[in-house]
């Protein structure tokens, strides 16, 4: 109250000793401004939100990222999770591998918001590890808990494949689908529905299309994969490391 009381005194005096309204205005402005100024703290701490952890090793088990594969920077890999050469990993993904293994093949691909995770064991007595092999294309949004997909097959968005469930090579799950435990879609077939059903045989020219919209997906993927190495925003942790380090920038 005493600061705001200098101000007002202040201004009123520079208004009466001057005619122009404009002046009283620019003075009070000039006043205010200065006491409402406030000085930081030299004791306030300096907070870095540079995002989640990305990496989470569990025990022994530590997250395996091939030098060529995207991973995107808020993805979460814990525990037995690898991810292989040209595999792509989109943003907002979980891949959790602390319960058992979890592989993304050659030039597979699992896109935004996918939870992969596995159980201890399979009640079917198949291998309870989630396992995708190579030219494999995860829609978004889809669940995997302990199921296989062999090569060359696609799994649409929001999708639901339980334990023991096996996906054979060049087959296609609909968007929408649900894959009960120990279910099984034989190769060169089409599948959907909840609980997923047999639809249709697969065409020839069906099936030499999906391993071309893995490779899509991964060249799409370097685009991205450029943003951070070897250039573009590394230079902003190369500048915070020269000045920790006193080196003039």
């Amino acid at each position: 109250m005493a600061a705001v009381a200098r101000v007002s005194r202040r201004a009123l005096t520079s208004f009466s000793s001057s005619a122009q309204p404009s002046a009283f205005h620019r003075t009070f402005s000039a006043e205010a401004a200065k006491a409402a100024a406030i000085t930081p703290s030299p004791d306030r701490v300096k907070w870095d939100y540079r995002g989640q952890r990305r990496i989470i090793p569990l025990g022994q088990w530590l997250p395996k990222i091939a030098v060529d594969a995207y991973v995107a920077p808020n993805v979460v890999l814990a525990g037995q999770v690898t991810v292989c050469d040209g595999a792509s990993v989109w943003p907002g993904s979980v891949l959790r591998g602390d319960l058992n293994k979890i592989t993304v093949g050659f030039c597979s691909n699992v896109q935004e918001r996918c939870v992969l995770h596995a159980a201890w064991s399979s009640p079917t007595g198949l291998p309870a590890e989630t396992s995708i092999e190579r030219f494999v294309t995860i829609g978004a949004y889809s669940l995997l808990r302990s199921c296989t997909i062999e090569p060359e097959c696609i799994v649409g968005q929001h999708s639901i494949l339980m334990e023991g469930s096996l996906v054979e090579t060049h087959a296609i799950l609909e968007a929408g689908s649900v894959l009960p435990p120990g279910r099984r879609i034989p190769t060169g077939e089409l599948w959907a529905g909840n609980p997923a059903r047999f639809v249709r045989t697969l065409t020839h020219e069906e099936t030499l299309e999906i391993p071309k919209l893995a490779v899509a997906i991964n060249d799409l993927s370097k685009e991205y994969f450029q943003e951070f190495l070897p250039y573009s925003t590394v230079y902003l942790e190369v500048e915070k490391f020269k000045k920790s380090l006193g080196i003039s920038i």
